[in-house]
């Protein structure tokens, strides 16, 4: 009560000020942002007392006729935002489903990361001679059959060429030790150090050398797997459900995986990761998005962000150690896919997405799915509120197939948004480059100390994840990522001209540090500033396309054979260019999310290039209207186009711009909804035409 009386007085204020400016002009009343639906009724009133004055009392009692229409219509309309503070937006079962995120975050995490201990490289091997096997002195052999390098280390590629039959038969081998022998490649192998504590895939199959290549084109097909499982999961997902979707990718990650440690040669095991590499993304977006959905408004950035912070990070720094406990890649990829078998039992205690299921038709499923959650919230719900949500579910269920249909080509028919698409494309590629470039880089900054410094660098996920939080809300997605994208293109800039080996660790495991943050700020920047009714698929697009840029990091990565400073050097360059592009795109924090394409084509038409939603407006004066909070139905599933009911948009408080209550509300109905357009048809001077009649 206190803050409407506030708001109220504050109204008050404002009027006395506007009449005393000039008393021909109508009085503007400022609507509080604070208010939501609950509030349209005082709007209305406000409208009434408005032209009370200066209109018939005939167009006063039409006015108030239509107003009381139109505020009954708009609260008998729910959606699932409005049912979870009901039902309970953070009690047990979120908590529980919270909880649950542990084991998908581990498969992520081994997915993932994997893939990258199984063809690391070693760092000390030469030539293998089965001649000389027989022969108990290592450093022997070594002298026999292996030539130096201009720092006297021996080379770990080449060998002599020569008899090493008759060699091992000298009685003095000594004298034949000769350095000008020639040389020719590897013939039959490697001898790898036996002090190594991990046994990779690369030392097994032999990729190294004139092979090493092998490891980098593994990495690639696994990439190729993700593109190809993202798109395929998508549509698997919205026909068969979210739990079908997870379990389905979960499985593929554990049988590959067990297959992975029975791969002979290239072929088998480039195959099997092929399909290992379909599952990742998927076995853990798919568990992010349902808990999400079952999660209020209010907490969802603490679960979004606390579950990567709190569960991923951890499983990513735990890792290494697992390799390096395991031994060999082999016990490593079967015993590492054990936990996974937790995950196939998924059906069983996991819910399916309520928001699927209505979009599918299944509304009773649903409905039993929701008053459950209430129950074990201890929540209350009435029978009559149950059935309002109902009929709400079957107008959206009726809604979804009869509206307009809408593909990620239509955002290319408006020319504003169709370059912000194409900036979003590019800036999304270049931080998942970035990032994956970063996470790879740690096998090869330190190669003798390669599980500390992975582990050191996995570690900084936890800080990016917080400072993202304190962060992103305050200084608004196109600052931080400039900011945060930039910094990391400096140090990794910074790392590859320095010379002092420390030095350059240092700075490049803060290259890594900023390039988790960015990577948490782009895709959810994407999807605010995609409109609504192709947010969804958008996302998606945008989505694979960093898995495409992803394909690009081993190779990245490779340049490490040449030369590191060339390889960090490309990482810096990267940075350096997202965070420019970045300033190119629109600021979302605070502003009115764009709902049709054409509010997509217009939106951030007001910003100025320096625009800072933290240090006052910093854009230009508009007559565009200001809501202050989400619009649009919540009942849409969020992997399909976005729900385009014509009553069941969410209604949004406004501060008004014009005196006209007519020019006003638009903004406090949704756009398009027959609400809207009986209120159109109607203006002050149709009372006046008909009394003067």
């Amino acid at each position: 009560m206190d803050g409407k009386d506030n708001g109220r007085r504050a109204l008050s204020k404002t009027s006395s000020i506007a009449a005393d400016r000039s008393k021909n002009k109508d009085v503007k009343k400022t609507v509080d942002r604070g208010q939501q639906t609950s509030n349209y009724k005082s709007n209305i009133r406000d409208f009434r007392m408005h032209y009370e004055g200066s209109v018939s009392s005939n167009s006063v009692e039409d006015i108030r006729a239509k107003a009381a229409r139109s505020t009954n219509e708009m609260e008998q309309h729910l959606d699932f935002d409005d049912l979870l503070p009901e039902i309970g937006e953070f009690g047990c079962f979120q908590k529980v489903l919270f909880v649950l995120m542990i084991p998908f975050c581990y498969i992520s995490a081994f997915v993932y990361l994997s893939q990258i201990f199984m063809t690391l490289p070693p760092d000390k091997y030469y030539c293998f001679v089965n001649e000389l096997s027989l022969i108990a002195s290592e450093e022997e052999r070594k002298q026999l059959s292996i030539p130096k390098e201009a720092d006297g280390s021996y080379s770990r590629c080449q060998m002599y060429d020569v008899n090493y039959t008759a060699v091992f038969k000298s009685k003095n081998r000594s004298e034949l030790i000769n350095s000008s022998l020639p040389l020719i490649p590897c013939r039959e192998g490697y001898v790898f150090d036996r002090n190594e504590p991990f046994r990779t895939a690369t030392m097994e199959f032999g990729w190294v050398c004139a092979n090493d290549r092998y490891a980098t084109y593994a990495q690639v097909i696994f990439f190729l797997g993700s593109v190809a499982g993202c798109l395929a999961y998508g549509h698997f997902a919205d026909h068969c459900g979210r739990v079908a979707a997870l379990v389905s990718s979960c499985s593929l990650a554990f049988f590959g995986s067990i297959f992975t440690s029975m791969a002979t040669d290239f072929v088998s095991f480039v195959i099997i990761r092929l399909i290992v590499g379909a599952s990742f993304d998927t076995c853990f977006t798919m568990i992010y998005i349902l808990v999400l959905e079952y999660v209020g408004p209010t907490y969802r950035t603490f679960v979004g962000n606390m579950s990567l912070a709190m569960f991923y990070s951890p499983f990513t720094m735990l890792i290494p150690w697992m390799a390096l406990l395991l031994r060999t890649w082999g016990n490593f990829a079967l015993f590492g896919s054990i936990p996974i078998a937790f995950a196939l039992c998924a059906y069983c205690y996991l819910p399916e997405s309520a928001r699927w299921l209505v979009s599918v038709g299944k509304i009773d499923n649903a409905i039993d799915i929701l008053k459950n959650v209430a129950a074990r919230n201890k929540r209350t719900v009435s029978k009559s509120y149950w059935k309002k949500f109902y009929e709400n579910c079957e107008l959206f269920y009726k809604e979804e197939f009869e509206g307009r249909s809408f593909t990620v080509f239509s955002i290319f028919k408006r020319r504003r948004l169709a370059r912000y698409m194409v900036l979003m494309v590019f800036i999304w590629m270049t931080m998942s480059l970035i990032y994956d470039g970063h996470v790879r880089a740690a096998s090869v900054l330190d190669k003798e100390n390669v599980v500390v410094v992975f582990t050191i660098a996995c570690a900084t996920e936890l800080p990016g994840d917080l400072l993202v939080i304190v962060t992103l809300d305050r200084f608004g997605r196109r600052w931080c990522a400039f900011t945060f994208t930039t910094l990391s293109g400096v140090f990794s800039l910074l790392a590859a001209n320095l010379k002092n080996p420390t030095h350059t660790l240092v700075a490049a495991l803060a290259g890594r540090f900023f390039a988790n943050v960015c990577y948490n700020i782009g895709l959810q920047w994407a999807a605010e500033v995609l409109p609504t009714v192709v947010r969804a698929q958008g996302v998606a697009f945008i989505h694979t396309m960093g898995f495409v840029a992803m394909l690009l990091s081993p190779p990245v990565i490779y340049l490490s054979n040449v030369s590191l400073s060339l390889m960090l050097n490309t990482l810096g360059l990267l940075g350096i260019l997202g965070g420019i592009l970045s300033l190119f795109l629109p600021e979302t924090l605070h502003q009115d999310l764009p709902q049709t394409l054409s509010d997509g084509d217009d939106f951030g038409k007001d910003q100025r290039m320096w625009h800072q939603p933290c240090c006052g407006p910093g854009a230009r004066r508009t007559q565009r209207f200001k809501r202050n909070w989400h619009e649009g139905s919540s009942l849409r599933t969020l992997s399909r186009d976005e729900f385009r009911s014509k009553k069941m948009h969410r209604v949004a408080v406004v501060r008004p711009h014009a005196s006209s209550f007519i020019t006003r509300m638009p903004s406090l109905v949704s756009q398009g909804t027959e609400v809207l357009e009986r209120i159109e048809k109607y203006t002050p001077h149709d009372g006046l035409k008909r009394n003067k009649k």
